[in-house]
C-alpha cells in the first residue's frame, strides 16, 4: 500500500505536478526485509555485471587511497579521518554508473561501455552535478567542524600522530574528543543520507531538479524511518569494512550497495 504524496491521482511509475507546478512522486511503505531484499538484488546484480561495477570500484578506492596519501604527505594526518568520513558523503553521487547498470539489468538492455557512460551524463546532466555542489559544501563544513574541535581539544600544539592516536584510547580526555568528533560527523552524514538516500538514482531514471530530488529523499526516509536507519547502519558498516581494508573492499562492496540502491529507489518510489 502507497502513501501518496500531494493531492490528486498519480499513475504509477509518473511523477505528477502539483499546483505550483513542482513534480510530486508517490512514496511507498517499506518494511526492513524490503531492504535485505534490496540488498540480495544487489548482489545479483555485480554478479550478473561484476566487471561493470568494479570498474566504478577502482575509481572511487582509489580516491580514497589519493586523499588518505595526502593527509600525511602535507603534515596534516590529523585529518585523514574527517577527510575519509567526508569523501564518504560523494559515494551515492560516485555509484551514477551502478544505478546505470542497474537500470539496464532490470530493462532487459545491453550492457556496454559507451552506453553506460554516455546514458549517466546525458540522463543526469547538470542536476548530478548539484547534488555534488551540495555534497562538497557539506564537506567544506564537515572538515570546518573538525579542525574546531581538533584546535578546542589540542590547541596549537599539534601532538605526532601517535601520541594522539594513544591518547584517544588511553585518556578520558581522548575519548571526549573521539565522542564529540563522531558526533558531530554522525549529525552530518545523518544529513547527507538524508538528502541523497535515493536523490541520484531518482535523477539518473527521471527528469527531475536535483531540489525535487533531495526533498523527495528527505520524504522517504521520514516515511520509512526503520528501514531507512537500517540502510544507513548498513551502509556505514561496509564503508568501515572497506577503510579497514584500505579500500581493496570497495572494488566490491561500492557496486553492491549501488546497486542495491537503486532497487531501493525503485522499491520506495512509485
Amino acid at each position: 500500500m502507497a502513501v501518496v504524496v500531494g493531492a490528486g491521482p498519480r499513475p504509477a511509475n509518473q511523477q505528477a505536478i502539483d499546483a505550483g507546478g513542482a513534480p510530486q512522486f508517490e512514496i511507498r511503505k517499506i518494511e526492513v526485509a524490503d531492504v535485505i531484499d534490496c540488498i540480495t538484488r544487489g548482489v545479483q546484480d555485480f554478479g550478473r555485471a561484476p566487471l561493470y561495477g568494479m570498474f566504478f570500484g577502482v575509481f572511487y578506492a582509489i580516491g580514497g587511497l589519493i586523499i588518505l596519501w595526502a593527509a600525511f604527505a602535507l603534515d596534516y594526518p590529523y585529518l585523514a579521518y574527517p577527510f575519509i568520513m567526508g569523501f564518504a558523503l560523494f559515494a551515492p553521487l560516485g555509484a551514477a554508473g551502478t544505478y546505470e547498470i542497474s537500470r539496464r539489468l532490470e530493462g532487459g538492455e545491453p550492457l556496454f561501455w559507451s552506453a553506460i557512460l554516455g546514458s549517466v551524463w546525458s540522463r543526469t546532466g547538470k542536476e548530478l552535478g548539484w547534488l555534488a555542489l551540495v555534497s562538497l559544501f557539506t564537506l567544506i563544513i564537515w572538515l570546518d567542524l573538525a579542525v574546531f574541535v581538533f584546535l578546542a581539544f589540542y590547541g596549537v600544539d599539534i601532538p605526532s600522530f601517535p601520541q594522539m592516536f594513544a591518547s584517544i584510547f588511553t585518556s578520558p580526555y581522548g575519548m571526549a574528543f573521539l565522542l564529540v568528533g563522531n558526533g558531530l560527523g554522525a549529525i552530518i552524514a545523518l544529513f547527507v543520507f538524508s538528502i541523497t538516500a535515493i536523490a541520484p538514482p531518482l535523477v539518473v531514471d527521471r527528469e527531475v531538479d536535483f531540489v525535487t530530488a533531495m526533498t523527495t529523499s528527505v520524504r522517504a526516509v521520514l516515511a520509512n524511518p526503520r528501514p531507512m536507519l537500517l540502510w544507513a547502519i548498513v551502509i556505514g558498516a561496509a564503508l568501515a569494512i572497506s577503510f579497514a581494508t584500505l579500500f581493496i573492499a570497495l572494488l566490491v562492496i561500492f557496486p553492491v550497495l549501488g546497486h542495491a540502491t537503486w532497487h531501493l529507489y525503485r522499491r520506495v518510489i512509485t
